[in-house]
């Protein structure tokens, strides 16, 4: 037996020893003599966040370049007699006569499924300690955006979970809307409840942090962890500390992740926090490699770098997978001005705008965004049917609150109209708000909308109303479910189902002005 076995044994390592030597011969075959030439570089001046370097003849605009110390830099600009690149690494290691090599390709970053849940840096290294991402795909950076005839309309909405959003201001999936306002108004919370109001939404978010604080995204990622809205976002982060080159590359590295998606036939939405500081990464760049420079200092191609960003956002059309990549780009303004250098160029950009006010942040009304200022001029033709019947009566009556309200300051004597308009709006204006971490599913937002605008809350003590919304949400949820389900799958609600969802409410408003003791008075009536 024993015998049998070590003769077994020899026959498979024979076997494997002829493959081996079979393998080495046909290697040899493949293998073709001559000598291979590679251009090398020299740096000759050595600066932060950029470099020059002469002889690289060959070099092409964009090409990826490696330094000594394993950096990584990026061809800018390609004079007769020397290189400007910028880098991707620190250069306190890179000096003057050092070596520098080209790669012969652009800069590319992993995509895939590999990437969800995951804390990345714009050249796909891993932030997060959990090891290497082992994608199964790299793309480039840069990319054409769709044709024209490779879109389809926007025609689904993308739910924020914000009443004054939703209902006011719609977001489409495909859409470009951009979030503006002074610093510390609430731009980044509008984004971060509207990726973890996606939970359950099938919709995949990408986060791209731009030159924020470090303590800034810890809290955010502490945020999405708490909220369980982790797994399914992609975190492109850079902060201050980063060279300008790397900020500069981040927005188009999450948006060649997030397309990946969008490819596969998924909707993704995309996050971009923010574009002032990808702009004045850009400016940075652009001076130190001396170009010239135009208004404000920026670089005279400004628009175009926003412009090639934001274009790839897009609805593709179902013979391209029919997938969506939706885009909020956030841009800080200065003492609430609009109409500077980069805000204008970002709202002719995008498909509509939402401006959060600084004078409504201070007196509380949050989120606060300034309906008057905000628009969307494609989320109304994707707004569910529920929403459309509200929407417009919603909007009407508190942009006629918001005039009044200025007027009425000077004077003390109201007419009675007058004097319910206002009233009408300070509860409307009372309704919107929401606190942060609380996005609401779209029919308990209908009912509450409803019943504020038929004037169920006009005789409700503002202090009351939001205790009275909740148990409005709760009772129309527990209630009519079936109701709920259609507004959900997109169905118009006939006259007698919105007379139901009325009703429910006014029955849920006269319960919550008992007392308890009144409601348990009552339960023991009925048994």
């Amino acid at each position: 037996m024993a015998k049998t076995d070590m003769q077994n044994e020899t026959s498979r390592l024979q076997t494997l020893l002829d493959e081996t030597f079979a393998s080495v011969g046909q290697a040899r075959k493949a293998y073709k003599h001559g000598l291979k030439t590679q251009e090398v570089g020299t740096v000759s001046y050595a600066g932060e966040g950029i470099v020059r370097i002469t002889g690289l003849p060959n070099v092409k605009s964009d090409e990826l370049l490696h330094f000594s110390g394993h950096k990584l830099g990026i061809a800018f600009d390609l004079d007769q007699r020397q290189v400007g690149a910028i880098l991707l690494d620190s250069g306190k290691k890179i000096a003057m006569g050092s070596e520098v090599r080209r790669s012969g390709q652009v800069i590319d970053v992993p995509v895939g499924e590999a990437l969800l849940g995951r804390i990345v840096d714009p050249l796909g290294r891993p932030l997060d300690d959990r090891g290497r991402v082992h994608a199964a795909e790299r793309r480039p950076i840069e990319r054409e955006a769709p044709a024209i005839m490779d879109r389809a309309p926007v025609e689904v909405p993308l739910q924020t979970g914000l009443k004054v959003v939703d209902a006011v201001i719609p977001i489409g999936r495909g859409q470009r809307e951009l979030i503006l306002g002074d610093r510390q108004t609430g731009k980044t919370a509008i984004a971060l409840d509207t990726i973890i109001n996606q939970r359950d939404k099938n919709v995949l978010c990408v986060y791209c942090a731009i030159g924020q604080k470090s303590s800034d995204v810890a809290k955010l990622i502490a945020n999405l962890r708490e909220q369980d809205a982790l797994d399914h976002c992609i975190l492109v982060v850079t902060n201050g500390e980063n060279p300008p080159g790397l900020q500069f590359v981040a927005p188009y590295a999450a948006t060649s992740m997030a397309e990946y998606f969008m490819d596969q036939g998924q909707d993704v939405l995309i996050v971009y926090d923010d574009l002032t500081h990808h702009a004045r990464s850009y400016r940075e760049l652009s001076l130190l490699l001396r170009r010239p420079p135009a208004r404000e200092a920026y670089p005279g191609d400004i628009f175009y770098i926003h412009s090639r960003l934001l274009e790839r956002a897009t609805h593709l059309s179902k013979e391209n997978g029919g997938g969506s990549l939706t885009a909020l780009p956030i841009v800080e303004t200065q003492a609430q001005n609009i109409s500077a250098y980069i805000p204008t160029n970002l709202i002719s950009i995008t498909d509509g705008q939402i401006y959060l006010s600084p004078e409504l942040f201070r007196k509380g009304i949050l989120p606060a965004v300034d309906v008057g200022e905000s628009v969307s001029r494609v989320g109304g033709k994707t707004q569910l049917p529920a929403y459309r019947e509200i929407a417009g009566d919603l909007r009407l009556s508190y942009s006629q609150f918001e005039e009044l309200e200025t007027f009425a300051r000077f004077s003390t004597r109201l007419d009675e109209k007058t004097r319910k308009t206002l009233e009408r709006g300070r509860r409307v204006r009372e309704i919107l708000k929401q606190p942060q971490y609380q996005p609401l599913p779209v029919p308990e937002q209908i009912a509450v909308l409803m019943a504020v605008n038929t004037g169920l809350f006009d005789e409700i003590p503002l202090d009351e109303i939001s205790n009275r919304a909740q148990k409005i949400r709760q009772t129309v949820t527990e209630q009519l479910p079936e109701l709920c389900e259609k507004i959900l799958q997109g169905n118009k609600l006939e006259n007698a189902e919105r007379e139901k969802i009325i009703e429910v409410a006014r029955e849920a408003l006269e319960e919550s002005k008992r007392t308890p003791s009144e409601q348990q008075q009552e339960q023991n009536n009925q048994i």
